[in-house]
This record gives structure tokens, C-alpha cells and sequence, in this order.
């Protein structure tokens, strides 16, 4: 039997995920269609996480990670601002990010 000082603990909300699958995290941020089309672009050897070649779709990202990767002919530099479990619509998904080179615009062909 349980005493006077034994009180229910209130529920607590899981907290926030410090890291996220790099893969799972670009899928979220709406910078590829699918999952494995992230996931192959990362072992391909085609991005760099904080200035390093990152070639594991599994490695760890979190808030303040800076993300250097080609898209479209364009290269991005993307900051992470935040990190969702889901991917979710575009308006928000521009949120988890600031896109660093923003000012810049593609090359004509």
C-alpha cells in the first residue's frame, strides 16, 4: 500500500527530438518526393552536413545543422531551424529551414 507521499505523477509530453535521420529530415522539409530518393542522394556522397561530406542517410541532424547539397541544377545551403517527425504541407515545411543562399538565383543553361 502506497503512502501518504506516493502521489500520481502527472502525464508529461514526450519531448522534441534533439536528432532526425537526415534522410527522414530533407523527406519532411519537402527537398525530395519520396524518402529513398533522399536517402540515395545522401549515399551517393552528393551532401555535406556542417562543411563535412556526409555520405550516411541514418547520421543525426538537429537545430543549427547546416545542409549543402545540389538541387535542380542549384546548389542549397539550408540551416536547420527545426526538426518534425512528419512531413507535412509545403508552407509548413518551409518553416523547419532558412535557406541560406536565398539571394541567389539559378543559372541559365
Amino acid at each position: 500500500m502506497a503512502g501518504p507521499s506516493a502521489k500520481p505523477k502527472p502525464f508529461a509530453a514526450p519531448a522534441a527530438p534533439q536528432k532526425l535521420r537526415l534522410d527522414k529530415w530533407l523527406f519532411a522539409a519537402r527537398f525530395f518526393k519520396s524518402r529513398e530518393l533522399a536517402s540515395a542522394h545522401v549515399g551517393e556522397g552528393h551532401l555535406r552536413l556542417n562543411g563535412q561530406p556526409c555520405a550516411k542517410p541514418g547520421h543525426g541532424v538537429g537545430v543549427g545543422d547546416v545542409l549543402t547539397f545540389v538541387q535542380g541544377g542549384r546548389v542549397r545551403v539550408i540551416r536547420i531551424s527545426a526538426l518534425a517527425q512528419r512531413r507535412g504541407p509545403a508552407a509548413l515545411a518551409q518553416l523547419l529551414y532558412v535557406d541560406l543562399d536565398a539571394g541567389t538565383a539559378p543559372k541559365p543553361a
